[in-house]
């Protein structure tokens, strides 16, 4: 397929799809499917080769949200029965991050609910953050807190974080519909405000929220020039209790299209697949491996996932390795900190933060699974965490 060819061509010279190209991907037939993921695959392994970054989510502080994200289950007015608490202490969330650092994570995503951060709030960080890169050596921090305030991202900095996660999640054109406390232009100046202070920025995007494929496009082309050096590929959960708990709208095939496209028009970047791998990509999820260079180990930030040891399975089973803390995630172009023109000309993680939500634990159903479609919704595949982080029982890494 000349499509392809030449996507692999621009993706190998970090060169900008154009738009039409970005949207062909989006709808190529399933027929094609195979094509299409072996033609990013070429890409990924050019930048990445078979390695696969874990990493792992501790909830600092659970539900309690001011603002009214659509998709979130921590949000305003939700009722989803999600697990609720304040601020772990340091030393609590230094326990859950050793967790998961002991099951193979290389980076430790501090997230907690909000609007944003006090600079009391970026205090007590600032101890969580030390407390961990203390007792694991080798771990990266990525902090995600909400909107930034002047200052904060510099001193979360001096504190020893790495990287700094705010997701734009869908196109600006349709931000209002989604959130109205903020705005699209508050979470790009918090973008902007991570990148200024010296910290690795990341940021994504949440599919299945009943966006069109010109909206998926917008949102990874404006990734692009934000020039994040991670990009989380969320899937929505749709969790009940939240505006768009009926939206099920992803198969695993449109998932995998959307992260080849993403890989397309961010080549060099750390594509990781976030909240809703479990639910949505199902027994496909090895094929996004092929995709994505990056995934989240165990559970996410209020629901549970496919349990660490399977993602280990999953990924050796695959043919890729686990990345080390001994490897640079990032091509050296990147890693030297030279591709952070604001131009994104070098292809350039409160809710839908690192990772929404995700996943799953078997659950009796009255629909036998063999007579189901593909768009059916799999509500039984929506676990809410009730381990780990804020609470007594062991987490899942």
């Amino acid at each position: 397929m000349d499509l392809l060819n030449t996507l692999v061509d621009k993706g190998l010279r970090r060169e900008l799809p154009t738009r039409e190209e970005a949207l062909a991907v989006l709808a190529t037939s399933d027929d094609d499917l195979l094509d299409v993921v072996a033609a990013a695959g070429k890409v990924r392994r050019h930048w990445f080769g078979r390695r696969v970054k874990l990493n792992y989510l501790v909830n600092l502080k659970s539900g309690l949200c001011p603002e009214d994200c659509s998709y979130c289950s921590q949000r305003l007015g939700s009722q989803a029965g999600i697990l609720k608490y304040t601020w772990l202490k340091p030393d609590q969330a230094s326990d859950a991050a050793a967790a998961g650092v002991a099951g193979g994570a290389k980076r430790v995503c501090l997230v907690a609910s909000g609007r944003g951060p006090t600079d009391r709030d970026v205090d007590r960080v600032s101890e969580t953050i030390k407390a961990i890169k203390e007792n694991n050596e080798g771990v990266e921090v990525c902090a995600c807190l909400g909107l930034l305030s002047d200052g904060q991202a510099e001193r979360l900095r001096e504190a020893g974080a790495d990287a700094y996660n705010h997701n734009l999640n869908t196109s600006e054109a349709t931000y209002g519909d989604i959130t109205t406390t903020h705005t699209y232009a508050d979470r790009v100046d918090t973008v902007e405000k991570a990148h200024a202070a010296g910290l690795s920025a990341c940021s994504g995007l949440i599919a299945g929220m009943g966006e069109s494929d010109e909206d998926l496009v917008d949102v990874v082309f404006s990734l692009r020039e934000l020039d994040p050096d991670s990009v989380p590929v969320n899937f929505l959960i749709p969790f009940e209790g939240t505006p768009l708990g009926k939206e099920w709208n992803l198969t695993p095939q449109r998932c995998l299209r959307i992260l080849a496209m993403t890989r397309f028009v961010c080549p060099d970047v750390e594509v990781r697949i976030a909240g809703g791998r479990e639910v949505h990509l199902r027994t496909m999820q090895p094929l996004a491996l092929h995709l994505a260079n990056s995934i989240f180990l165990g559970d996410y930030l209020t629901s549970e996932g496919q349990a660490g040891k399977a993602d280990l399975e999953m990924i050796a089973d695959a043919g890729f390795e686990v990345e080390g803390t001994d490897q640079v995630t990032l091509p050296e172009h990147r890693a030297a900190g030279g591709c952070h023109d604001g131009g994104g000309g070098c292809g350039s993680e409160g809710g839908g933060v690192c990772g929404s939500a995700a996943a799953p634990e078997a659950a009796e159903t009255s629909t036998a699974a063999g007579s189901r479609t593909a768009a059916d919704p799999r509500t039984d595949l929506v676990a809410v965490r009730r381990r780990g982080a804020g609470t007594d029982l062991a987490p899942n890494a």
